[in-house]
């Protein structure tokens, strides 16, 4: 039997139950397929240091494949056409991979089982709980985080990760190319570097340190290695298994004591649970303005005041800040996410897609249901009960970076411009001439 895994987002060895299930082959022919680069809301292709992050988690997969007789074969192209040519042309039985969330993904999936005539299988990867888990644990899923969170969390203790590496069939007769090096290196203030190795030892650094026990307290600082875990890069391209991060939260406390801190890292993971599940029931809704609520509100689309916000050229010093923090280092603290996307969609009043594609382009810890869902939450059409949430930005700015450090170091200043500009083009031409 001869089988394909399609790795996803699951870039790891260690704790993944599909990879498990593949290796009962024969044969296995390990795959990777590019991210897509379409145009989306003014919005195509990868940032620099998101396509650095990717490769540099490919290739230390890669790496970790070879002392087990294996290899990474990464392909472009859309899986509705690579998988069924690959299939043909190796005589592949079966086709594996973790579930994804987001209608592009989750149609390729359904795609692939209409054309193909063999078993193409989703297996539960990069998420705390299986889809089966969380359906009996809440049959509906609630509209807002809070109910979710009070039906589910009890049930995390049990989790057991497994770190035992796979026993993996050989590959078919494939030729594998060497991923070529990234074409950037990570920036001097946040040196993340993709792949397991790296994430299993921010984890530990994070935990050994003690910094986990301040975190609730530290997760507000605008630059990363303040206060942030950092470990969502990681956890976004499956590097590192959410049951993992979780499973060791738990450990620590069982060895050091819990705070509010230690279960607010838990916390935080189970809002990325929540979205996914919710990005999973939502399907295409996720990308419409309304939300799945289809939900009216008044937008616009200024490409100058988006073309301004973009660049980090604002009447907002911080917002400046921000964005050229993202752009330089495919990185923006949680609390930057939240000013920088309240200032598009409640100062500038533009459709919050457009500030959530531009995230996806540059965020090296890009997930679909975080990233849509946070937009969406923010823009009130989402999880949100509250119906939105604007923020002071001079009221933020004054809380966050009181005496300007981050805003100087990001060159947030910038000479002040009008909201609009009008000139003779934009004034109709009056008929009588009077």
């Amino acid at each position: 039997m001869r089988a394909i895994y399609w790795f996803r987002n699951d870039l790891r060895l260690h704790d993944n139950p599909g990879l498990v299930e593949a290796a009962k082959a024969d044969e296995l022919l390990l795959l990777y397929l590019w991210p897509l680069q379409r145009a989306w809301c003014n919005t195509q292709g990868l940032g620099e240091q998101r396509e650095r992050f990717i490769t540099e988690s490919l290739k230390a997969l890669q790496d970790d494949l070879q002392p087990l007789g294996q290899s990474l074969l990464v392909l472009q192209g859309s899986p509705e056409l690579v998988i069924p040519d690959l299939v043909r042309d190796y005589g592949v039985d079966a086709v594996h991979a973790s579930q994804c969330a987001g209608s592009y993904e989750t149609r390729a999936v359904r795609v692939l089982r209409e054309r193909l005539h063999i078993p193409v299988t989703e297996h539960a990867g990069n998420t705390l709980f299986r889809r089966s888990d969380i359906k009996a644990l809440c049959p509906e899923l609630p509209r807002s985080f809070s109910p979710f969170r009070r039906k589910v969390e009890k049930n995390l203790e049990p989790l057991k990760p497994s770190r035992d590496l796979p026993q993996l069939p050989p590959p078919p007769a494939v030729t594998f190319h060497r991923i070529p090096d990234a074409a950037v290196k990570p920036p001097v203030g946040l040196p993340l570097r993709g792949g397991s190795s790296a994430g299993q030892r921010r984890l530990k650094q994070f935990l050994h340190s003690g910094a986990i026990r301040s975190y609730k307290e530290t997760r507000n600082c605008l630059d990363p290695l303040e206060g942030s875990s950092t470990l969502s890069p990681w956890l976004a391209l499956g590097s590192l298994s959410a049951r993992e991060v979780a499973a060791a939260v738990h450990e620590h406390e069982a060895q050091e004591g819990a705070n509010e801190s230690t279960y607010w890292l838990v916390f935080e993971l189970l809002w990325r649970e929540y979205f996914f599940h919710r990005a999973l029931q939502d399907g295409v809704s996720l990308f419409r303005h309304g939300g799945r609520e289809g939900k009216v509100s008044r937008c616009t689309f200024e490409p100058r005041n988006f073309a301004r916000w973009c660049a980090g050229d604002t009447n907002h010093p911080l917002v400046n800040a921000l964005m050229h923090q993202l752009v330089a280092t495919g990185w923006m603290s949680n609390r930057g996410r939240q000013i920088a996307a309240s200032c598009l969609i409640h100062d500038f009043g533009i459709d919050w897609r457009y500030g959530a594609a531009f995230f996806e382009k540059h965020l090296i810890d890009y997930d679909v249901g975080s990233n849509y869902g946070n937009w969406q939450y923010i823009a009130g059409v989402g999880a949100d009960p509250r119906g939105g949430r604007a923020f002071n930005i001079e009221k933020q700015t004054a809380q966050y970076d009181p005496d300007g450090v981050f805003i100087a170091k990001w060159d947030g200043e910038r000479a002040a411009q009008p909201m609009y500009v009008t000139d003779a083009a934009d004034w109709p031409i009056n008929p009588t001439g009077s």
